[in-house]
Protein backbone atom coordinates (compact mmCIF):
# COMPACT_ATOMS: atom_id res chain seq x y z
CA UNK A 1 0.00 0.00 0.00
CA UNK A 2 1.03 3.65 -0.40
CA UNK A 3 2.03 5.75 2.59
CA UNK A 4 1.13 9.36 3.31
CA UNK A 5 4.01 11.76 2.90
CA UNK A 6 5.48 13.34 6.06
CA UNK A 7 4.29 16.95 6.21
CA UNK A 8 7.24 18.03 8.38
CA UNK A 9 7.12 20.63 11.16
CA UNK A 10 3.99 22.72 11.50
CA UNK A 11 3.02 25.55 13.86
CA UNK A 12 -0.15 25.69 15.87
CA UNK A 13 -1.78 29.10 15.34
CA UNK A 14 -2.47 29.58 19.05
CA UNK A 15 1.21 29.18 20.07
CA UNK A 16 1.87 32.92 20.05
CA UNK A 17 -1.53 33.81 21.45
CA UNK A 18 -0.88 31.53 24.43
CA UNK A 19 2.67 32.95 24.77
CA UNK A 20 4.23 29.50 24.50
CA UNK A 21 7.99 29.18 24.43
CA UNK A 22 9.88 27.08 21.89
CA UNK A 23 10.07 23.47 22.94
CA UNK A 24 7.76 21.03 24.64
CA UNK A 25 7.27 22.58 28.09
CA UNK A 26 4.66 25.00 29.35
CA UNK A 27 5.97 28.52 30.08
CA UNK A 28 5.91 27.83 33.82
CA UNK A 29 7.68 24.50 33.43
CA UNK A 30 10.24 26.09 31.11
CA UNK A 31 11.00 28.88 33.55
CA UNK A 32 11.20 26.52 36.52
CA UNK A 33 13.65 24.24 34.73
CA UNK A 34 15.92 27.13 33.75
CA UNK A 35 15.76 28.60 37.23
CA UNK A 36 16.67 25.29 38.85
CA UNK A 37 19.51 24.74 36.38
CA UNK A 38 20.89 28.17 37.24
CA UNK A 39 21.31 27.00 40.85
CA UNK A 40 22.42 23.38 40.43
CA UNK A 41 23.84 20.89 37.91
CA UNK A 42 21.61 20.13 34.93
CA UNK A 43 20.91 16.52 35.88
CA UNK A 44 19.95 17.50 39.43
CA UNK A 45 17.65 20.23 38.12
CA UNK A 46 15.88 17.72 35.88
CA UNK A 47 15.42 15.39 38.86
CA UNK A 48 14.00 18.15 41.08
CA UNK A 49 11.62 19.22 38.30
CA UNK A 50 10.29 15.67 38.08
CA UNK A 51 9.94 15.35 41.86
CA UNK A 52 8.20 18.69 42.39
CA UNK A 53 6.18 19.20 39.20
CA UNK A 54 5.97 15.71 37.77
CA UNK A 55 7.64 16.82 34.51
CA UNK A 56 10.16 14.36 33.11
CA UNK A 57 13.03 15.91 31.16
CA UNK A 58 16.54 14.81 30.32
CA UNK A 59 19.81 16.34 31.43
CA UNK A 60 20.56 17.41 27.84
CA UNK A 61 17.21 19.19 27.51
CA UNK A 62 17.81 20.95 30.83
CA UNK A 63 21.20 22.11 29.59
CA UNK A 64 19.89 23.17 26.18
CA UNK A 65 16.99 25.25 27.57
CA UNK A 66 19.20 26.90 30.18
CA UNK A 67 21.99 27.83 27.81
CA UNK A 68 19.47 29.18 25.28
CA UNK A 69 17.85 31.37 27.94
CA UNK A 70 21.24 32.61 29.15
CA UNK A 71 22.38 33.37 25.62
CA UNK A 72 19.16 35.33 25.02
CA UNK A 73 19.75 37.48 28.10
CA UNK A 74 23.42 37.99 27.24
CA UNK A 75 22.33 39.22 23.81
CA UNK A 76 19.83 41.63 25.40
CA UNK A 77 22.53 43.10 27.64
CA UNK A 78 25.01 43.43 24.78
CA UNK A 79 22.43 45.32 22.74
CA UNK A 80 21.71 47.54 25.74
CA UNK A 81 25.41 48.43 25.92
CA UNK A 82 25.43 49.34 22.23
CA UNK A 83 22.36 51.53 22.73
CA UNK A 84 23.94 53.32 25.70
CA UNK A 85 27.13 53.96 23.73
CA UNK A 86 25.20 55.16 20.69
CA UNK A 87 22.54 57.34 22.29
CA UNK A 88 24.12 58.19 25.67
CA UNK A 89 20.74 58.39 27.42
CA UNK A 90 20.38 60.10 30.77
CA UNK A 91 20.65 57.75 33.73
CA UNK A 92 17.13 56.89 34.88
CA UNK A 93 17.97 55.16 38.16
CA UNK A 94 17.95 57.48 41.15
CA UNK A 95 21.10 56.02 42.64
CA UNK A 96 22.09 56.68 46.23
CA UNK A 97 24.36 59.23 47.83
CA UNK A 98 27.17 56.77 48.54
CA UNK A 99 27.99 53.70 46.47
CA UNK A 100 30.76 51.13 46.33
CA UNK A 101 32.15 49.23 43.35
CA UNK A 102 34.58 46.32 43.48
CA UNK A 103 35.93 44.08 40.73
CA UNK A 104 37.99 40.92 40.77
CA UNK A 105 38.68 37.74 38.81
CA UNK A 106 38.19 34.02 39.40
CA UNK A 107 39.29 31.01 37.36
CA UNK A 108 36.86 28.46 35.91
CA UNK A 109 37.62 25.10 34.22
CA UNK A 110 36.99 24.72 30.49
CA UNK A 111 37.16 21.64 28.30
CA UNK A 112 40.48 19.93 27.57
CA UNK A 113 42.11 21.07 30.80
CA UNK A 114 42.01 24.78 29.99
CA UNK A 115 41.33 27.43 32.67
CA UNK A 116 39.87 30.86 31.97
CA UNK A 117 39.41 34.00 34.07
CA UNK A 118 35.93 35.28 34.81
CA UNK A 119 35.77 38.92 35.87
CA UNK A 120 33.05 40.08 38.25
CA UNK A 121 31.81 43.54 39.20
CA UNK A 122 29.87 44.11 42.43
CA UNK A 123 27.88 47.30 42.98
CA UNK A 124 26.48 48.17 46.41
CA UNK A 125 25.11 50.98 48.50
CA UNK A 126 26.84 52.42 51.57
CA UNK A 127 24.82 53.85 54.43
CA UNK A 128 25.50 57.48 55.37
CA UNK A 129 27.78 58.06 58.33
CA UNK A 130 25.70 57.79 61.50
CA UNK A 131 27.15 57.18 64.95
CA UNK A 132 23.90 55.49 66.00
CA UNK A 133 24.47 52.83 63.36
CA UNK A 134 28.19 52.36 63.93
CA UNK A 135 27.86 48.58 63.59
CA UNK A 136 26.60 48.98 60.00
CA UNK A 137 29.27 51.45 58.91
CA UNK A 138 31.48 50.39 56.08
CA UNK A 139 29.20 47.54 54.94
CA UNK A 140 27.69 47.51 51.46
CA UNK A 141 24.07 46.47 50.99
CA UNK A 142 21.76 45.83 48.00
CA UNK A 143 24.54 44.10 46.11
CA UNK A 144 24.24 43.30 42.42
CA UNK A 145 26.63 41.40 40.16
CA UNK A 146 27.91 41.46 36.59
CA UNK A 147 30.27 38.71 35.39
CA UNK A 148 31.80 37.82 32.03
CA UNK A 149 34.60 35.69 30.60
CA UNK A 150 36.16 38.35 28.39
CA UNK A 151 39.31 40.45 28.16
CA UNK A 152 39.69 43.31 30.64
CA UNK A 153 38.99 46.02 28.04
CA UNK A 154 35.82 44.31 26.86
CA UNK A 155 34.70 43.67 30.43
CA UNK A 156 34.86 47.32 31.41
CA UNK A 157 32.80 48.14 28.30
CA UNK A 158 30.13 45.47 28.86
CA UNK A 159 29.85 46.33 32.56
CA UNK A 160 28.42 49.66 31.46
CA UNK A 161 24.97 48.04 31.41
CA UNK A 162 25.08 47.33 35.16
CA UNK A 163 26.74 50.63 36.10
CA UNK A 164 24.01 52.44 34.15
CA UNK A 165 21.21 50.34 35.63
CA UNK A 166 22.37 51.04 39.21
CA UNK A 167 22.76 54.77 38.57
CA UNK A 168 26.36 54.94 39.79
CA UNK A 169 26.82 58.07 37.72
CA UNK A 170 24.28 59.91 39.90
CA UNK A 171 25.85 58.96 43.22
CA UNK A 172 27.37 61.86 45.12
CA UNK A 173 30.28 59.71 46.31
CA UNK A 174 31.71 56.44 45.00
CA UNK A 175 34.37 54.28 46.60
CA UNK A 176 36.29 51.79 44.46
CA UNK A 177 37.65 49.08 46.74
CA UNK A 178 39.99 46.90 44.68
CA UNK A 179 43.18 44.93 44.95
CA UNK A 180 46.26 46.12 43.13
CA UNK A 181 45.63 44.61 39.68
CA UNK A 182 46.28 47.10 36.90
CA UNK A 183 43.15 46.16 34.93
CA UNK A 184 41.02 47.07 37.94
CA UNK A 185 42.56 50.54 38.08
CA UNK A 186 41.81 50.86 34.37
CA UNK A 187 38.22 49.90 35.13
CA UNK A 188 37.98 52.79 37.61
CA UNK A 189 39.51 55.20 35.10
CA UNK A 190 36.91 54.17 32.53
CA UNK A 191 33.77 54.37 34.69
CA UNK A 192 34.36 56.75 37.59
CA UNK A 193 37.84 58.34 37.65
CA UNK A 194 36.87 60.59 40.57
CA UNK A 195 36.04 57.66 42.86
CA UNK A 196 37.78 57.27 46.21
CA UNK A 197 40.33 54.52 45.52
CA UNK A 198 40.91 52.13 48.40
CA UNK A 199 43.40 49.28 48.33
CA UNK A 200 41.83 46.12 49.72
CA UNK A 201 43.23 45.83 53.26
CA UNK A 202 43.85 42.04 53.21
CA UNK A 203 45.68 42.48 49.90
CA UNK A 204 47.98 45.10 51.44
CA UNK A 205 48.51 42.75 54.39
CA UNK A 206 49.82 40.04 52.03
CA UNK A 207 52.62 42.30 50.81
CA UNK A 208 53.48 43.44 54.33
CA UNK A 209 53.57 39.81 55.49
CA UNK A 210 56.18 38.95 52.84
CA UNK A 211 58.43 41.66 54.29
CA UNK A 212 57.94 40.39 57.84
CA UNK A 213 58.68 36.77 56.92
CA UNK A 214 61.90 37.78 55.18
CA UNK A 215 63.12 39.83 58.14
CA UNK A 216 61.88 37.65 61.03
CA UNK A 217 61.61 34.19 59.52
CA UNK A 218 58.93 32.47 57.47
CA UNK A 219 55.86 31.48 59.54
CA UNK A 220 57.66 32.22 62.76
CA UNK A 221 56.04 33.50 65.94
CA UNK A 222 58.12 36.67 65.70
CA UNK A 223 56.95 37.43 62.16
CA UNK A 224 53.30 36.81 63.10
CA UNK A 225 53.57 39.16 66.09
CA UNK A 226 55.33 41.76 63.93
CA UNK A 227 52.61 41.54 61.26
CA UNK A 228 49.78 41.87 63.78
CA UNK A 229 51.30 45.00 65.27
CA UNK A 230 52.05 46.61 61.89
CA UNK A 231 48.55 45.96 60.54
CA UNK A 232 47.02 47.54 63.65
CA UNK A 233 49.20 50.60 63.09
CA UNK A 234 48.29 50.71 59.41
CA UNK A 235 44.54 50.53 60.10
CA UNK A 236 44.51 53.15 62.87
CA UNK A 237 47.43 55.46 62.05
CA UNK A 238 48.07 55.10 58.33
CA UNK A 239 50.96 53.80 56.20
CA UNK A 240 53.67 56.43 56.81
CA UNK A 241 55.43 54.77 59.76
CA UNK A 242 55.27 51.34 58.14
CA UNK A 243 56.77 52.56 54.86
CA UNK A 244 59.64 54.23 56.70
CA UNK A 245 60.41 50.96 58.50
CA UNK A 246 60.43 48.96 55.25
CA UNK A 247 62.73 51.58 53.70
CA UNK A 248 65.21 50.96 56.51
CA UNK A 249 65.04 47.22 55.84
CA UNK A 250 65.77 47.84 52.17
CA UNK A 251 68.82 49.94 53.04
CA UNK A 252 70.06 47.11 55.22
CA UNK A 253 69.45 44.50 52.47
CA UNK A 254 69.79 46.53 49.22
CA UNK A 255 70.05 43.51 46.91
CA UNK A 256 66.89 41.79 48.15
CA UNK A 257 64.19 41.67 45.49
CA UNK A 258 61.38 40.77 47.88
CA UNK A 259 61.95 43.97 49.87
CA UNK A 260 62.36 46.31 46.92
CA UNK A 261 59.35 44.96 44.99
CA UNK A 262 56.97 45.07 47.97
CA UNK A 263 58.18 48.51 49.02
CA UNK A 264 57.63 49.84 45.48
CA UNK A 265 54.16 48.28 45.39
CA UNK A 266 53.08 49.84 48.70
CA UNK A 267 54.65 53.26 48.05
CA UNK A 268 52.82 53.50 44.73
CA UNK A 269 49.53 52.91 46.54
CA UNK A 270 50.17 55.07 49.59
CA UNK A 271 47.14 57.28 48.85
CA UNK A 272 44.96 54.15 48.68
CA UNK A 273 46.06 53.02 52.15
CA UNK A 274 44.81 55.97 54.20
CA UNK A 275 42.64 53.59 56.18
CA UNK A 276 42.01 55.78 59.26
CA UNK A 277 40.56 58.47 56.98
CA UNK A 278 38.49 55.98 54.98
CA UNK A 279 37.05 54.38 58.11
CA UNK A 280 36.19 57.78 59.58
CA UNK A 281 34.25 58.55 56.38
CA UNK A 282 32.32 55.30 56.66
CA UNK A 283 33.90 53.54 53.69
CA UNK A 284 34.72 49.81 53.66
CA UNK A 285 38.43 49.01 53.49
CA UNK A 286 38.06 45.44 52.23
CA UNK A 287 36.73 44.03 48.97
CA UNK A 288 34.99 41.12 50.67
CA UNK A 289 31.83 41.75 48.66
CA UNK A 290 33.50 40.79 45.39
CA UNK A 291 35.48 37.96 47.00
CA UNK A 292 32.23 36.44 48.21
CA UNK A 293 30.70 37.29 44.82
CA UNK A 294 33.34 35.15 43.12
CA UNK A 295 32.31 32.22 45.30
CA UNK A 296 28.56 32.81 45.18
CA UNK A 297 28.08 33.80 41.53
CA UNK A 298 30.91 32.04 39.72
CA UNK A 299 32.46 29.18 41.62
CA UNK A 300 29.31 27.78 43.25
CA UNK A 301 27.85 26.90 39.84
CA UNK A 302 30.75 26.74 37.38
CA UNK A 303 33.44 25.15 39.49
CA UNK A 304 31.75 22.02 40.81
CA UNK A 305 33.36 18.59 40.97
CA UNK A 306 33.99 17.23 37.49
CA UNK A 307 32.68 20.31 35.69
CA UNK A 308 34.34 21.45 32.47
CA UNK A 309 32.60 24.07 30.34
CA UNK A 310 32.62 24.83 26.66
CA UNK A 311 33.87 28.40 26.34
CA UNK A 312 30.76 29.60 24.49
CA UNK A 313 28.49 28.43 27.32
CA UNK A 314 30.21 30.25 30.18
CA UNK A 315 28.79 33.74 29.60
CA UNK A 316 25.17 32.53 29.12
CA UNK A 317 25.36 30.77 32.48
CA UNK A 318 26.99 33.81 34.10
CA UNK A 319 24.18 35.99 32.75
CA UNK A 320 21.62 33.87 34.58
CA UNK A 321 23.77 33.64 37.71
CA UNK A 322 24.00 37.44 37.84
CA UNK A 323 20.25 38.00 37.95
CA UNK A 324 19.45 35.07 40.23
CA UNK A 325 22.14 36.01 42.78
CA UNK A 326 21.09 39.67 42.60
CA UNK A 327 17.47 38.70 43.44
CA UNK A 328 16.25 40.06 40.11
CA UNK A 329 14.80 36.91 38.54
CA UNK A 330 11.17 38.07 38.62
CA UNK A 331 12.19 41.35 37.02
CA UNK A 332 14.33 39.94 34.22
CA UNK A 333 12.75 36.59 33.26
CA UNK A 334 9.85 38.19 31.29
CA UNK A 335 12.49 39.88 29.10
CA UNK A 336 14.14 36.50 28.47
CA UNK A 337 10.77 34.93 27.62
CA UNK A 338 10.01 37.69 25.14
CA UNK A 339 13.40 37.33 23.50
CA UNK A 340 13.00 33.55 23.17
CA UNK A 341 9.60 33.99 21.51
CA UNK A 342 11.03 36.60 19.15
CA UNK A 343 13.83 34.25 18.18
CA UNK A 344 11.32 31.45 17.58
CA UNK A 345 9.14 33.73 15.47
CA UNK A 346 12.14 34.68 13.36
CA UNK A 347 12.95 31.00 12.92
CA UNK A 348 9.44 30.34 11.63
CA UNK A 349 9.73 33.11 9.04
CA UNK A 350 12.98 31.64 7.72
CA UNK A 351 11.42 28.24 7.10
CA UNK A 352 10.15 27.63 3.52
CA UNK A 353 6.41 28.20 3.34
CA UNK A 354 5.39 25.49 0.84
CA UNK A 355 2.19 23.54 0.68
CA UNK A 356 2.70 19.83 1.11
CA UNK A 357 0.27 17.60 -0.78
CA UNK A 358 -1.62 15.08 1.33
CA UNK A 359 -1.87 11.51 0.09
CA UNK A 360 -4.46 9.07 1.32
CA UNK A 361 -3.38 5.69 2.60
CA UNK A 362 -5.00 3.07 0.38
CA UNK A 363 -5.32 -0.52 1.50
CA UNK A 364 -6.57 -2.98 -1.16
CA UNK A 365 -7.88 -5.26 1.57
CA UNK A 366 -10.35 -2.67 2.80
CA UNK A 367 -10.95 -1.36 -0.73
CA UNK A 368 -11.34 -4.54 -2.86
CA UNK A 369 -12.65 -2.56 -5.83
CA UNK A 370 -9.29 -0.85 -6.26
CA UNK A 371 -7.22 -3.07 -8.54
CA UNK A 372 -3.44 -3.39 -8.73
CA UNK A 373 -3.24 -1.03 -11.70
CA UNK A 374 -4.78 1.81 -9.66
CA UNK A 375 -2.39 1.15 -6.75
CA UNK A 376 0.60 1.23 -9.12
CA UNK A 377 -0.59 4.48 -10.68
CA UNK A 378 -0.98 6.10 -7.24
CA UNK A 379 2.44 4.89 -6.12
CA UNK A 380 3.98 6.29 -9.32
CA UNK A 381 2.41 9.70 -8.64
CA UNK A 382 3.86 9.70 -5.12
CA UNK A 383 7.31 8.85 -6.48
CA UNK A 384 7.00 11.57 -9.13
CA UNK A 385 6.12 14.16 -6.45
CA UNK A 386 9.09 13.10 -4.31
CA UNK A 387 11.44 13.38 -7.28
CA UNK A 388 10.14 16.84 -8.10
CA UNK A 389 10.92 17.97 -4.54
CA UNK A 390 14.59 16.97 -4.87
CA UNK A 391 17.02 19.76 -5.78
CA UNK A 392 18.21 19.90 -9.36
CA UNK A 393 21.53 18.23 -10.01
CA UNK A 394 24.38 20.66 -10.34
CA UNK A 395 26.32 19.92 -13.58
CA UNK A 396 29.59 20.69 -11.77
CA UNK A 397 29.01 17.60 -9.66
CA UNK A 398 29.79 15.44 -12.69
CA UNK A 399 33.36 16.76 -12.62
CA UNK A 400 35.54 13.76 -11.75
CA UNK A 401 38.59 15.48 -10.21
CA UNK A 402 38.71 14.97 -6.47
CA UNK A 403 35.65 12.67 -6.42
CA UNK A 404 35.88 9.63 -4.20
CA UNK A 405 36.84 6.59 -6.24
CA UNK A 406 34.21 4.28 -4.80
CA UNK A 407 31.48 6.84 -4.09
CA UNK A 408 28.26 5.73 -5.86
CA UNK A 409 26.86 8.35 -8.21
CA UNK A 410 23.26 7.59 -7.24
CA UNK A 411 21.81 6.09 -4.06
CA UNK A 412 20.98 2.39 -4.29
CA UNK A 413 17.41 1.60 -5.26
CA UNK A 414 15.40 -0.38 -2.71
Amino acid sequence: MAFAKDVGKVFFPLDEELALLPGTLTPHGHETLVRLSSWMPFAKAAQILADVMGIQVSKSLSQRYTEAAGAAYEELQNKAVEEIEREMPAVEAAGTERMQISADGAMVPLLHGVWAEVRTLVVGEILPVDEKRSAERGHARNLSYFSRKVRAEEFQRLALVEMYRRGVEKAKEVAAVMDGASWEQGFIDYHCPNAVRILDFPHAAEHINQVGEFVHGEKSETSRAWLKERLHTLKHEGPEELLLEIQEYQKKYPQTEILSSNLAYLEKRKAQMQYPCFRAQGWPIGSGSVESGNKLVVEARLKGAGMHWAGKNVNPMLSLRNIICSDRWQEEWPKIELRLRQQNRGHKKRLPQTKTPVFTIVDPVTHPKLDDKFIQTLAASVQQQENSDKPKKNPWRNFKHGKALYQPSDPPKI
